[in-house]
């Protein structure tokens, strides 16, 4: 699922202007945030993988 800026923004508790603020002005602060939701969301897919990995071995055993 494709984060907005403003889920982003609730997220971290700020305003969505001040996250356009970051990534005009602090370009260095706006990717390593992004780099974090980046990470978050791979972690999200791998977990998800994974449940349906174990799902499948559950069912395979039946």
């Amino acid at each position: 699922m494709k984060l907005t800026q403003q889920d982003m923004a609730r997220i971290l508790d700020i305003t969505t202007a001040t996250l356009r603020n970051w990534r005009k002005h602090k370009p260095n602060l706006y990717k390593i945030v992004m780099q974090g939701f980046a990470v978050e969301d791979v972690k999200k897919t791998l977990q998800e993988s994974m449940e349906k990995l174990e799902s499948a071995g559950e069912e395979k055993k039946k």
